[in-house]
């Protein structure tokens, strides 16, 4: 949480699709809320922020690398995390606070040291890149005393952005599920962390469970050449957030009650659950760090049932940030979710475009995870039936990347209605990589 004033922040807008309609008795009311930001400093620019040095928001950032004695197999795997490490520090914007931790059943501080950050110049980038050769592999892994330390120096520094980077190539064995859990629940809120899964030792649910409770995205690096592009990536991105913390606001009128929220895009992300009150009525859910770019959200509201052609405001969006004397600032783009009682039935039944498209992408999400749970436990039955029909919503709303990797799992007969057999032998790659990536969604065409 930070003040900042208004002329750092990026401009914000919120666009509402939906059929607001409803037949005599209708209750649900389902609406797309786009939410886009702009103007923050990154319009344009493909490698990152076009800042002068010393500009742009404060920003803190901690690289968690495994250096558990698995790193060491083969001897190229550690190489590989250093050579990444060093390209993210060369992409730190000068003036960003960083550190660099070592993580073993234990986690070590390995640059700059002393419980705080380094700030980010030609020299502390030199020293830290030194410091990474000291880097060795060896231990065991416990992912949460990563996190944990993480949270600790970023929370040293004042500074606007607080975000993690961490890489892992194997299962978190040293600690309890329950231990990890509640490193999440402690770091959640404090600062968004990107994870990266290198090789295929490593759990698939692990490492997404971090991403997606720290707001960050999550992803396999296969092959651990691929480290330095993905981490440089990551940090480019990183430097390009603006504001924190962002909150979407849902207000609804009495009697009315929300039924679910989630991020349908860039990614599937349940925030639901996640809702903190914010006054009589009120809500707010997490959306975590902002650069330029665009979001969707799929908000379903349940209201009472009112008379043929009266009409109401079932919802009310908003942005906020919270601030560090405990009020929030309003960051002034709106949107508003109406129902509206018909008797035309054309009207009250038709399906918004979005509303639908999402509708499919989330369930594509959904199909492809029991598909491969059902695949794990011996039910082929049941896998070929859920990924038949994850290769029929991939294929019906042009999601090309997912009906690729689909399809190195899946002999696909017949796309369109999800007539599929399921391969004999599947590279454990493919099939992590279909199972990391399952909740990236393609946006609805205009």
């Amino acid at each position: 949480m930070a003040n900042f004033s208004k002329s750092n922040v990026p401009q914000f807008s919120v666009d509402v699709y939906q059929n607001e309609y409803l037949p005599d008795g209708g209750r649900e009311v389902n609406a797309i809320v786009t939410v886009t930001s702009t103007g923050g400093g990154t319009v344009g620019s493909v490698a990152g922020p076009s800042y002068a040095p010393g500009q742009g928001p404060a920003a803190g950032v901690a690289i968690m690398v495994d250096c558990s004695g698995s790193m060491d197999y083969p001897p190229t795997k550690m190489r590989n995390a250093r050579d990444a490490t060093a390209a993210a520090i060369d992409t730190l914007r000068d003036g960003t606070h960083f550190a660099v931790i070592g993580g073993t059943h234990i986690a070590k501080e390995v640059y700059p040291g002393g419980g705080r950050l380094a700030v980010a110049d030609r020299t502390t980038r030199e020293q830290a890149k030194q410091a990474l050769r000291r880097l060795s592999a060896g231990g065991g892994t416990a992912i949460g005393t990563w996190l944990r330390l993480a949270d600790r120096l970023l929370s040293s520094a004042d500074v606007a952005i607080r975000h993690g980077i961490l890489l892992t190539d194997g299962r978190n064995e040293h600690e309890s599920p329950e231990d990890l859990k509640a490193a999440l629940d402690s770091c959640a809120g404090r600062f968004t962390c990107d994870a990266r899964g290198v090789g295929t030792d490593w759990e698939v649910k692990e490492v997404t469970g971090i991403a997606s409770a720290l707001l960050g995205t999550a992803d396999i690096v296969a092959d651990p050449t691929g480290l330095a592009a993905d981490f440089t990536q990551m940090m480019e991105t990183a430097m390009g957030k603006e504001v924190a913390d962002v909150a979407l606001r849902l207000w609804t009128p009495v009697g009315t009650t929300i039924k679910f929220v989630k991020q349908v895009a860039p990614t599937v992300e349940e925030l639901t659950g996640r809702r903190t009150e914010a006054g009589p009525r009120a809500g707010d859910y997490p959306t975590g760090s902002w650069g330029d770019e665009s979001r969707d959200y799929h908000v379903c509201v349940e209201v009472p049932t009112a008379g043929l052609g009266q009409e109401m405001l079932a919802a009310r969006v908003s942005l906020v940030v919270p601030q560090t004397d405990g009020s929030v600032q309003n960051l002034g783009a709106q949107g508003l979710v109406r129902a509206v009682w018909t008797d035309d039935m054309v009207a009250s039944t038709s399906i918004n475009p979005q509303v639908a498209h999402y509708t499919g992408q989330a369930e594509l999400a959904q199909a492809i995870q029991q598909g491969l749970d059902l695949r794990k436990a011996g039910d082929m039955d049941g896998a070929t039936a859920k990924l038949g029909r994850a290769v029929q919503l991939a294929s019906a709303s042009g999601n090309a990347d997912t009906a690729k990797l689909l399809a190195k799992v899946v002999d696909v007969v017949d796309a369109a209605t999800g007539t599929v057999r399921l391969k004999a032998k599947v590279a454990e790659a493919d099939e992590m990589t279909l199972e990391t990536r399952s909740t990236k969604t393609v946006r609805v065409k205009k």
